[in-house]
């Protein structure tokens, strides 16, 4: 027969959880900041950090603008007083600068190719793979650049390719001669293509995800062999994460610095190391503000011209109308 509790033992008290009085608190605390009358502007209200960061942008853009607009006093080291568009036109007639435009944009479309052909089988089989151990590997492989700062990466490079590094020593084991790989164009383009590497894996993969294995076995069941499904189901498929990794890269080296400051010896600057000399070293904000904005054209030129080609639709996994 069932037991019935003793009339000595007391009943166990339910104790309202410590985590839960934090959250009424908090919630009663969101009634008075924010009453239910404001919920349709709740969107908003999320939006304005966000808008707060773009606005301080924006400003930040009209004053670079106002300041290209005067030039360099040399008597007083201070800006003019008049308005002038003598610092761009000083950037547009300066075939030095004009070369330093040509390098970054060269640059940049190099390292946005040879990290989309080096980032698109990594990320395939990474995702395609049915080892979970290889998988693995590929992800730690992935992740441990990014605990290492981009200075100290170029410092690792700078060992590697030096004259007395690793690189040439390997080459010194069958019979070649030590060779220059730092201070030029390629080192420059090489050290970028390996900063940007997981940047473009990182915005692949989830592209490549979403690709359905049945296409491929469907491919694959019409005759197609390996390398035509991937050229014709996997790439297409890929597409719009092939042109946000293209569009992340090219942005972040057409205005990266370090590695053209570093791998490039000060002979192979880009735009940002323009900018930076005349800000630090020669104090000429106009003209630096000039080149800035002129960055900022370029690099708006570039996503116009993907845009154009590709279809904006494109970003959004569908394809252009």
């Amino acid at each position: 027969m069932p037991q019935t509790p003793s009339s000595n033992q007391t009943p166990r008290t339910f104790r309202y959880p410590l985590r839960w009085r934090v959250m009424d608190a908090l919630n009663r605390t969101l009634d008075i900041v924010w009453p239910a009358r404001m919920m349709p502007y709740t969107g908003w209200a999320l939006l304005m950090p966000a808008l707060l960061l773009v606005g301080l942008l924006v400003l930040g853009l009209f004053q670079m603008a106002d300041s290209s607009l005067h030039t360099l006093d040399r008597s007083t080291f201070l800006p003019s007083e008049n308005y002038t568009l003598e610092n761009y036109r000083t950037v547009v007639e300066n075939a030095t600068y004009g070369k330093i435009i040509w390098r970054s944009v060269l640059g940049a479309v190099l390292t946005v190719f040879f990290t989309l052909l080096l980032a698109l089988p990594y990320s395939y089989i990474m995702v395609r793979t049915s080892s979970s151990a290889v998988r693995k590997v590929l992800l730690v492989t992935l992740f441990l650049p990014f605990f290492i700062g981009q200075v100290v990466r170029a410092y690792g490079l700078l060992i590697i390719l030096g004259t007395t590094g690793v690189a040439n020593n390997a080459l010194g084991l069958v019979g070649v001669e030590p060779i220059r790989l730092l201070f030029n164009f390629p080192a420059v383009v090489f050290g970028l293509v390996q900063y940007m590497l997981p940047f473009a894996v990182l915005m692949l993969a989830p592209a490549l995800t979403a690709i359905p294995r049945e296409t491929e076995t469907a491919a694959a069941s019409l005759g197609a062999n390996w390398l035509q499904s991937f050229r014709h189901v996997v790439i297409p498929m890929a597409k719009p994460g092939l042109i946000g990794a293209g569009l992340v890269v090219g942005t972040l080296a057409l205005t990266d610095f370090a590695m053209p400051a570093m791998l490039g010896g000060g002979s192979q600057d880009f735009i940002a190391n323009a900018i930076y000399d005349q800000f630090f070293r020669t104090a000429d904000q106009g003209l630096g503000a000039a080149l800035a904005l002129m960055l900022v054209v370029l690099g708006s030129v570039f996503v116009a011209i993907v845009i154009s080609i590709f279809g904006a639709g494109t970003l959004g996994m569908g394809g252009k109308k």
